[in-house]
């Protein structure tokens, strides 16, 4: 394992690193209409809706865990997305945990009709983006094996920004 990066924010001292097992356990949208949202995430991705809340919010998931994504529209029924230039949500990221499941995920997007915005190949992981119906970015990705990241002389984390060939990532679902 590489050494820690230093915070070089200025004004911001060096912390602990917080414990290596705390991971993101769910993100909460705020969205517009459930049922179209719901279109998207469980009818074209394939999540499992778990609970509705009333009327107002959705708890779904991947292999029955209680929630990975809330969507509500307590304050968002009707709204519509932030305008460009304001603070917010960039995207969310769907780790796939195979290529080929990452395929499986172009492939329903693809027959949905929801296009691309980039799909880009990291070094360390290979990526598809899109947004939701309410503009919220999404990305799906799968990370290769850590032991093929690309790494600097030092020994750090060398993440790069490349096309993904899309052809090759779909050929991997019948490998």
């Amino acid at each position: 394992m590489s050494a820690p990066v230093q915070n070089q924010a200025a004004g911001v001292s060096p912390a602990r690193p917080i414990h290596p097992g705390v991971r993101i356990g769910h993100v909460h949208l705020k969205v517009a209409d459930i049922d179209r949202s719901l279109g998207f995430y469980c009818g074209v991705l394939g999540f499992e809706l778990q609970q509705m809340y009333g009327n107002q919010a959705a708890f779904i998931s991947a292999g029955g865990y209680h929630h990975h994504i809330g969507l509500n529209t307590w304050e968002s029924q009707g709204g519509s997305p932030p305008p460009p230039g304001t603070t917010g949500l960039y995207h969310l990221a769907i780790l796939y945990p195979t290529r080929a499941e990452l395929a499986d995920a172009l492939v329903r997007v693809t027959q949905a009709g929801i296009p691309l915005q980039g799909a880009s190949d990291h070094g360390v992981s290979e990526a598809l983006y899109l947004s939701d119906p309410d503009g919220n970015g999404v990305e799906l990705y799968w990370d290769r094996p850590e032991d093929q990241w690309p790494r600097t002389p030092e020994g750090g984390i060398q993440m790069v920004t490349r096309r993904l060939d899309l052809q090759n990532l779909l050929d991997s679902r019948e490998a």
